[in-house]
């Protein structure tokens, strides 16, 4: 592991604005559970999550356009969080920070109706049929943010992978979710963009090479369980 690694990872862990899983206890509720505001943040402001992160250039823009908001990122790498927290920290943003854990065990970090919105930029698209269950748009993650998110809690993706927008879309259409907006190009349509155009790293690299972003935005509604849209339609 590179020294430059090392020195990141042992910096997290003077940042105040960071919170790490704590060791030996995958998948228990933490102490921060249902208590973000009053213990993170002090306010009774809405919380946004961004999931995957990664440098947390979104988590970062968004806190900065959205001061009445508080925003946490969540990724698992360590040294990709780091960027995020110390720009934050130097800044001295306070409504931000940031969570160093999988995604898979987010719900033992958020309580009923604690969350208000979720961003999901430029996940891993997981590609091929066999793979979906591990996007983070797929059902069994939906059903999971449902558990902490408000009812009728915003889900925002923004990827240059066709096949996860694609899915994503048919998940929501079989569902019938609420669409907010739903673009396949968004940087060519004449749309008023606004914190939508807040690129990450990875976002820049893909412009570069000539992608398409694609961004979709739609409801989760509290008590709708969300299921796989291949089985509603075999079904239908």
């Amino acid at each position: 592991m590179g020294k430059k690694k090392l020195a990141r990872w042992a910096e997290l862990e003077t940042l105040n604005n960071v919170i790490q899983a704590e060791k030996g206890r995958p998948g228990k509720d933490h102490p921060l559970k249902g208590n973000w505001k009053g213990e993170v943040f002090c306010n009774g402001n809405r919380i946004v999550l961004e999931l995957g992160c990664g440098k947390g250039e979104y988590t970062v823009g968004l806190s900065s356009a959205f001061p009445d908001s508080n925003f946490i990122g969540i990724d698992i790498k360590g040294a990709r969080i780091w960027k995020g927290a110390k720009t934050a920290h130097l800044n001295k943003i306070s409504n931000v920070a940031f969570l160093r854990t999988r995604i898979e065990f987010i719900a033992s970090y958020f309580s009923g109706d604690e969350v208000d919105e979720i961003w999901i930029t430029f996940p891993d698209p997981h590609p091929g049929k066999r793979n979906s269950n591990k996007r983070l748009t797929c059902p069994w993650f939906l059903n999971v943010y449902r558990n902490f998110l408000i009812d009728d809690g915003i889900i925002h993706l923004k990827t240059d992978n066709t096949e996860l927008y694609d899915y994503t879309r048919s998940l929501a259409r079989e569902n019938d979710l609420v669409v907010l907006q739903d673009t396949a190009d968004l940087y060519s349509e004449r749309l008023s963009i606004g914190t939508l155009s807040i690129r990450t790293y990875y976002e820049n690299i893909f412009l570069e090479k000539g992608h398409k972003i694609k961004y979709l935005s739609f409801k989760l509604k509290k008590n709708k369980v969300i299921t796989d849209a291949v089985t509603t339609l075999r079904n239908s």
